[in-house]
């Protein structure tokens, strides 16, 4: 499970193991396989978004290796049928063939059109872009509201012996150095 902190808001955004692990089987490891994706349903409470399933790909999305195309009719029934269970469509994932991934102009319209056409009551979708590295290190994780973005960096849990500053980075314990990033996967 990870967790990213969503700004001040107090909530948190939760990825379970189950959906971690759909990504990491869809991961273009291969110089030859296609992008892959599908929508994420969460269910929500106050202060948790808990991602606890992640669709896709479908036999019929268009892929390639660098495009995917979601069936947008297979999609809808997919809101349909997990509505009723209180699962949220909550955002959209897919692939890219890089260790570290970034949006692209067109992922980043797609989900912005998405979020304004859509009936919801969300303050932004999620999109999750996942990479060919392990899933720690290789998810771009954004929320968009329409207009803006915000990239989410994921909640970093102290190690034995291991402490923060006052600016929230890792203090090396056994040097008792300042280190802005050590043991930090997000810098």
């Amino acid at each position: 499970m990870v967790r990213y902190p969503v700004g001040t808001s107090g909530q948190t955004l939760v990825l379970t193991d189950s959906v971690l692990a759909h990504f990491d089987r869809h991961r273009q490891r291969k110089w030859l396989q296609s992008e892959a994706g599908g929508q994420l349903f969460a269910r929500i409470e106050r202060a948790e978004i808990r991602v606890e399933e992640a669709t896709g790909p479908r036999r019929t999305d268009r892929r390639t290796r660098m495009t995917y195309h979601a069936d947008r009719a297979e999609e809808q029934h997919e809101i349909d049928t997990r509505y009723p269970q209180g699962l949220h469509y909550v955002g959209d994932w897919h692939t890219h063939p890089t260790a570290h991934p970034e949006p692209s102009l067109r992922d980043l319209t797609t989900i912005s059109e998405t979020v304004c056409r859509s009936s919801h009551s969300l303050n932004a979708f999620v999109l999750i872009i996942v990479g060919t590295d392990c899933a720690s290190t290789s998810l771009c994780v954004l929320l968009h509201d329409g207009r803006n973005q915000l990239r989410l960096h994921p909640e970093h849990r102290l190690q034995k012996g291991e402490s923060r500053g006052a600016d929230g980075h890792a203090l090396d314990a056994n040097e008792g150095k300042y280190s802005p990033g050590a043991g930090n996967p997000a810098h």
